[in-house]
């Protein structure tokens, strides 16, 4: 028998109906959820467990920086772009640093970099609303 998980199920209709803007949103949220966990398996007292719950989660938070990184405009985004693409490509080596070395340092900064990006990009998105730009109604109100 196979059982539909309701959670996966409104997460893939989100993405696929989702802004351009909230997707970074998503992606943010994700990478910073990815990093929690990862900080979680240095909790893990079974030594398999606490490296595949750190490497797993890193792997993940660095696609999603990656992602980020690669879909940024560099034609048309200027010092803005050129910017970010520097900071994705630091937060890319320090996590891979810190999954090499399985140390937490790392992990909390990026945390707290992408965790002031996203604060950034959800501002900016819930100020969409007020000059006509199509902004995310569930943003606006949070």
């Amino acid at each position: 028998m196979n059982l539909i998980n309701p959670w996966n199920s409104y997460r893939r209709i989100a993405t696929q109906t989702a802004s351009p803007g909230h997707l970074v949103l998503m992606l943010y949220d994700g990478a910073i959820r990815f990093l929690e966990q990862a900080l979680g398996g240095f909790a893990k007292e079974d030594p398999a467990e606490f490296n595949l719950t750190i490497h797993t989660n890193l792997q993940r938070a660095q696609e999603i920086v990656r992602e980020l990184n690669f879909s940024l405009n560099m034609t048309e985004g200027g010092q803005l772009a050129d910017n970010l693409r520097g900071l994705y490509s630091y937060m890319d080596r320090r996590l891979d640093e810190s999954n090499r070395k399985k140390e937490q340092d790392g992990i909390h900064e990026v945390k707290r970099r992408l965790t002031i990006l996203r604060d950034a990009w959800s501002a900016m998105l819930s100020g969409q609303g007020s000059d006509g730009a199509s902004a995310d109604p569930q943003l606006a109100a949070a």
